[in-house]
């Protein structure tokens, strides 16, 4: 049985382009957890809630995975560029070669994620890690929204 626990809205916080993380190279993941952790400590104090982070871009993407071994990305990095590659006839061109790719990328490995908060602290595993997806060739700047709910 699964029961249920209302949350409250407490704070919302946009993290602008200033303080998002920028990317200008391709990289299915830019560890962006401490900066996550930073955004969440200037938040009020949430003894057990939620944190959704929203990425309000669709070539680029979020999610967990390895935080420690940088193999683990490059081997990302080129399994992407196997399975979707640049170079295939693609409709979607208008901004290069690199656009549609970006799209399914980022379709594949989701633009959002929701994290448990417990004693006031982001709670994952070990070799857990926040990663920020940049699949264009030159990303721009990319914006988040933090959205910490909870008691």
């Amino acid at each position: 049985m699964v029961s249920a626990h209302h949350y409250t809205e407490r704070e919302a916080a946009r993290v602008s382009s200033d303080n998002s993380r920028h990317s200008s190279r391709r990289s299915p993941g830019h560890l962006i957890t401490d900066e996550i952790i930073d955004k969440l400590s200037g938040l009020p104090p949430v003894e057990t809630g939620l944190l959704h982070l929203l990425l309000l871009h669709t070539s680029a993407s979020l999610t967990l995975n390895e935080n420690c071994d940088p193999t683990v990305r490059a081997d990302m990095e080129r399994h992407f560029l196997k399975t979707v590659p640049d170079n295939a006839a693609y409709e979607h061109d208008y901004e290069g070669a690199d656009d549609m790719p970006s799209h399914i990328k980022s379709s594949v490995l989701g633009v959002s994620l929701l994290l448990p908060v417990r004693q006031g602290r982001l709670q994952l595993g070990t070799w857990q890690g926040i990663w920020l997806g940049e699949h264009r060739i030159h990303g721009g700047p990319r914006k988040i929204i933090a959205t910490l709910q909870g008691e």
